[in-house]
C-alpha cells in the first residue's frame, strides 16, 4: 500500500533489553515452565536463551538471534544441551484437564464467550495454562456449542497490503460501538507487525488534544516515532497530523507525506482489527447495556452515561489491556499475501531481522516532543464527571459497598448508584 523509501537511516541498533522492555509480557512471567528463574543454572546467555524460547522462537530462530545481536555463535546441538540444562523442553507438560474446562468455563461467563478456539488456546497460553489446541477446541465445543456454531458460520474478505517494516506506519482510529453508552475508544496498530500500540477507552474520543496525548505518550515510551501516520479525515486527528509532519518534515525531493488521510472505511489495518476487537471482547459489553437499556435502567442521558462510567470503565479497560496483551502474544497464520509476515507481533515489532526487514523508527528530539506535549490533553484518573464522581463515592461509603471487581457487579452498583442519585436529587 505505501511503498516509498523513508526518511530516516537505519534501525536504532538499541540492545536486547530496550526491545525487551516492549514485550508486554515479560521474561519472569512466562519463564516458568518446569523450573522458576532461581532453580536453573547459570549460564551467560541464559536469560536471553529463557527470553527467546518461551515467546516461541524455534532452535534456529535462537540460534540467528543470538548470532546478529549478541555475536554468540553456537550450534544447534549445544542450544539444545543449554536448554536441556534449563529444564526447557518443546514436549511440554500439560496442564490437568479439570484446570483448564475451570478456566474456560470462567471466560465463557463473560467477553470470552465471543472467542474461537485459536483465541481461546492464545489466552490459556497467556494466563499459564499449558494445553492441547486440540483440547480447547473440543472443551469449547463441548462447553459452548451454539457459540461455535455461529462462529462456523462466518467468512471474512481480504484486500492485499503492504508495510516496509515496523514502524513504518502506524494506523490509528476511534471505534464508536460503546460511545452511545459513554465509553469512547481510540487505538493504533502497527502495519507490518500488527503490533497494537495503544488502545485506550475515555469518555471522549473526539477530543484533537486527547488523540494527541495518546501519540505522545507512545512516541515518548518507544523513542520515536514512525515514518508515517494513517488517519481518518475527522477533525478528532488535528494534533497528531501537525505531530507528526513537525517531527517527520517532507524532504525536498518530493517524498511521500508523514501523514496520511482518508476514509475511515479504507484504513484497512485498524478497520479489520475493529471487527476482531468486537468478536472478541466489545460484543459482550453491547449486549450488557442494551440488555440495561432494554430494561428501562439506561436513558442516554448525561447522569445514566457518568454512572456508567463511573462503574464500568476500568473494567472496560482492564478487558482492552488484556486482549492487546494476548493479540501481542499470540501467532499469526501465514497468509497468501507473500507480503505479509506471519509470526508473533511482538516478535515481528522487535525483532524485524527475523522477516528480512529494519525498524523505521524515526528518532524526535526531546525538545521537539516537549512542544507536542505541551499542546496535549491526558486522560484524568477519574472516568467520570468530577460532580458525579465524588457522589458515586459518597453513596458507596454510605451503603458500605465496594467497586465492582467483574461486569454483573458493575451493574448492580449502577442500578443502586442511579436510584440513590436519583431519589436524592
Amino acid at each position: 500500500m505505501v511503498g516509498t523509501e523513508p526518511l530516516k537511516g537505519h534501525g536504532r541498533g538499541k540492545n536486547l533489553l530496550r526491545d525487551i522492555a516492549k514485550f508486554p509480557t515479560t521474561v519472569n512471567r512466562k519463564i516458568n515452565r518446569h523450573t522458576t528463574m532461581e532453580e536453573r543454572p547459570y549460564h551467560p546467555w541464559g536469560k536471553f536463551i529463557d527470553f527467546y524460547f518461551d515467546i516461541g522462537f524455534t532452535y534456529k530462530d535462537i540460534k540467528f538471534v543470538l548470532g546478529c545481536r549478541h555475536g554468540v555463535d553456537i550450534s544447534e546441538r549445544h542450544l539444545k544441551r543449554i536448554l536441556s540444562a534449563r529444564g526447557l523442553s518443546r514436549r511440554e507438560r500439560y496442564c490437568d484437564i479439570a484446570d483448564l474446562v475451570e478456566f474456560i468455563s470462567n471466560e465463557l461467563q463473560y467477553s470470552g464467550q465471543l472467542h474461537g478456539y485459536r483465541w481461546m488456546y492464545a489466552k490459556c497460553r497467556e494466563h499459564g495454562l499449558r494445553a492441547k489446541k486440540e483440547d480447547v477446541r473440543l472443551v469449547l465445543k463441548e462447553l459452548d456449542p451454539r457459540g461455535v456454531s455461529l462462529r462456523q458460520a462466518r467468512r471474512l474478505r481480504r484486500r492485499n497490503y503492504f508495510s516496509k517494516g515496523p514502524n513504518f506506519i502506524w494506523h490509528i482510529d476511534s471505534y464508536d460501538k460503546l460511545k452511545p453508552y459513554g465509553f469512547c475508544i481510540n487505538g493504533c496498530i502497527d502495519g507490518f507487525s500488527r503490533k497494537i500500540i495503544w488502545l485506550n477507552a475515555y469518555i471522549t474520543s473526539s477530543d484533537p488534544k486527547l488523540i494527541g496525548g495518546y501519540y505522545v505518550d507512545a512516541v515518548q515510551r518507544l523513542e520515536g516515532c514512525p515514518r508515517i501516520v494513517r488517519g481518518d479525515l475527522g477533525t478528532e486527528n488535528g494534533h497528531v497530523r501537525g505531530f507528526q509532519r513537525f517531527l517527520v518534515p517532507i524532504n525536498l525531493d518530493g517524498s511521500v507525506d508523514s501523514y496520511l488521510e482518508g476514509a475511515s472505511t479504507a484504513n484497512q489495518r485498524i478497520e479489520y482489527w475493529w471487527g476482531f476487537l468486537r468478536n472478541q471482547c466489545v460484543e459482550f459489553w453491547m449486549s450488557l447495556f442494551a440488555d440495561m437499556r432494554d430494561n428501562g435502567f439506561f436513558d442516554g442521558g448525561f447522569l445514566d452515561k457518568a454512572i456508567l462510567q463511573f462503574c464500568c470503565m476500568g473494567l472496560i479497560q482492564d478487558e482492552l489491556d488484556d486482549t492487546v496483551q494476548v493479540w501481542n502474544a499470540h501467532v499469526i497464520r501465514p497468509s497468501r499475501n507473500i507480503h505479509v509476515p506471519s509470526g508473533r507481533p511482538n516478535v515481528m515489532y522487535a525483532l524485524p531481522q527475523l522477516n528480512g526487514t529494519r525498524d523505521f523508527l524515526s528518532p524526535v528530539e526531546d525538545e521537539h516532543l516537549q512542544l507536542c506535549k505541551d499542546e496535549c490533553f491526558f486522560r484524568r484518573p477519574i472516568p467520570c464527571d468530577q460532580d458525579v464522581y465524588e457522589l458515586c463515592n459518597i453513596f458507596i461509603a454510605e451503603s458500605h459497598l465496594t467497586l465492582p471487581s467483574d461486569p454483573y457487579q458493575a451493574m448492580t452498583l449502577y442500578r443502586h448508584l442511579r436510584e440513590a442519585i436519583t431519589a436524592s436529587l
